[in-house]
């Protein structure tokens, strides 16, 4: 069977089928997903636990070896690191290299059901395990938002307030927030005050927290209705800290007379964020998976311009990171790369070949692009740096294919075979 034959006897058939994958090509260039990267799964996952006030020896012994010996049954390991220090141990549960990406979720949920299983063996008063397998997360756009008048408090709660709106968009898989530190009431207290009262710092610490517990009260059932019963006295403010009053031999004494109580930050504070020096909250953005960049950075846009609307004077948002910038101008890149190509092309087989052979050889370029694009669509391959390089790459082999055959036949014609047997 020679194919070349076929496609001359049926001339209105291969006409067809180029403008369907001129067509198809078109369509899917479109449709395509666009990203910086390509996604990639990381088959590797982390298992930590604590148990406050264990010796190394007895958080390696107790703890440590128990999880791996569980964790060894995971299918597809490659092998399990721990690093092991007094009350914490943290364990590396890697995979083999050969498990295929759609089964290392299936995995995870497999380690986690395994640890499940042997959890009530550890010692008590044990934290955890907890797992981290979301390494693979980036954060293609991020906003940080500043404020001016406001607390850090009140400036997070529009923050969330926003990212619960940012959720709803198209192509968001996950949005995270960045540098929202920890609120935390600092009670101080005046060591002279507790020693020349006799104060039991033991006892007052067990003060204030049976006061600010939550136990059930039972309930009221009537024929019409059932009523919860709650018992008051939970603190509502700094002030309710300092009014509490606890006995001290004959007497009562206020916390106010021997204590000061403020609102703070955590100490030491988690990991910070700041837009131009000012301290600020982040918002990183990370896009779904085969979801297109382009689309969805210019959605955040139009989601972030009402958010802004109604955000108070004194907040505002800043796009610290743009990727949609980055892969536009990545597409822009290749797509000028390829317009040069064909204009190069175009210049040099009409020099040497002529111009109806040069024509030939330049309309394969984007005719076999074409179809490579519908093929892209298909298998799920997204445009990329990997697979806009290739693209690139390729072009060159595709050149030298078209002109060595077009070469060919002008050989064969010059040598006297008709146009039928030459292209055959």
């Amino acid at each position: 069977f020679n194919l070349s034959e076929w496609a001359l006897k049926n001339r209105s058939v291969v006409i067809y089928l180029m403008i369907v994958s001129v067509l198809a090509g078109i369509f899917a260039f479109i449709r395509l997903g666009r990203n910086e990267d390509p996604s990639f799964v990381i088959k590797s996952m982390v298992v930590s636990a604590a148990w406050p006030g264990a010796t190394m020896e007895d958080m390696l012994s107790q703890v440590t070896e128990r999880l791996e010996r569980q964790i060894e049954e995971t299918p597809g390991l490659d092998n399990v690191r721990s690093y092991t220090t007094p009350g914490v141990t943290t364990i590396f549960v890697n995979l083999k290299q050969s498990v295929p990406g759609h089964e290392v979720q299936d995995t995870w949920y497999r380690v986690r059901n395994l640890v499940a299983d042997m959890r009530h063996t550890l010692p008590a008063g044990t934290l955890g395990p907890v797992f981290n397998d979301r390494f693979g997360d980036t954060f293609g756009i991020i906003y940080g938002f500043t404020a001016d008048g406001f607390t850090g408090r009140e400036l997070r709660d529009h923050v969330e307030a926003a990212r619960s709106r940012l959720l709803l968009v198209p192509d968001v898989s996950k949005i995270e927030i960045i540098g929202a530190q920890d609120e935390r009431i600092f009670i101080e207290f005046s060591v002279r005050e507790l020693a020349n009262l006799g104060v039991d710092r033991g006892a007052l610490l067990a003060a204030l927290q049976a006061q600010n517990i939550v136990r059930p009260s039972g309930m009221i059932q009537t024929p019409e209705e059932r009523i919860s019963l709650r018992v008051s006295g939970a603190f509502q403010s700094e002030a309710d800290l300092l009014q509490v009053n606890f006995p001290v031999g004959d007497r009562m004494v206020r916390l106010a007379d021997i204590a000061t109580v403020r609102r703070g930050h955590a100490d030491p504070p988690q990991p910070m964020f700041r837009v131009n020096g000012q301290e600020a909250i982040g918002l990183g953005i990370a896009m779904r998976e085969g979801g297109d960049i382009l689309a969805l950075g210019a959605n955040i846009k139009t989601a972030m311009a009402k958010i802004t609307a109604d955000l108070p004077h004194g907040i505002e948002p800043h796009l610290v990171a743009d990727q949609a910038v980055t892969v536009d101008e990545a597409i822009h890149d290749f797509m000028t790369s390829l317009w040069q190509s064909i204009a190069i092309i175009l210049v040099v087989s009409f020099i040497s070949l002529g111009v109806r052979p040069g024509l030939v050889v330049a309309l394969s370029i984007p005719l076999t692009l074409a179809v490579v694009f519908a093929c892209m669509l298909i298998i799920g391959i997204d445009m990329q740096r990997i697979s806009l390089g290739a693209l690139i790459i390729a072009l060159a082999l595709l050149v030298d294919d078209a002109m060595t055959t077009t070469d060919a036949m002008v050989t064969r014609l010059a040598a006297g075979e008709d146009k039928a047997k030459a292209a055959t």
